[in-house]
């Protein structure tokens, strides 16, 4: 018996030519000198390069896309989180959240480590772990 396959015609996924990659293209994880796993470039990146969101608030719940899970923290970054602020109180269902992108603050060189200047958490080097990578303490900052 043949079986003929249809097409999908549903309009949400017209356009949609390949499936979800929880990383851009130019990305990749790795293992990290600073602690543990932390995202690299798998190219020469420029200054200025948008990867799209890495964390995502609403109310007051904070979540961590692949970017924000992985990327690790410096004194001195090559990228920064660039807040966005959508709400739309006029209509129903209304709603009202909070977006960080991350994007590039430096030329990035193939194989570099990409790092972030942690604000949602404060670091004490105070209080290192055995393994000595510092611990993180919940603070809400932007």
């Amino acid at each position: 018996m043949n079986k003929r396959r249809t097409k999908v015609t549903n309009p949400l996924f017209q356009g949609m030519s390949e499936m979800y990659k929880p990383l851009p293209k130019e990305l990749r994880l790795g293992f990290s000198d600073i602690h543990d796993i932390g995202l690299f470039a798998k190219e020469d990146i420029p200054k200025g390069t948008n990867f799209g969101m890495s964390h995502i608030q609403v109310s007051d719940t904070l979540i961590r896309t692949p970017l924000g899970g992985f990327i690790n923290h410096s004194e001195d970054p090559n990228c920064e989180k660039i807040k966005l602020y959508f709400t739309n109180e006029d209509k129903q269902p209304a709603y009202n959240f909070s977006k960080w992108n991350l994007v590039t603050i430096k030329d990035i060189k193939e194989g570099e480590e990409l790092t972030l200047r942690y604000t949602f958490y404060g670091i004490s080097n105070d209080n290192l772990h055995a393994d000595n990578t510092e611990r993180f303490t919940d603070v809400a900052q932007g």
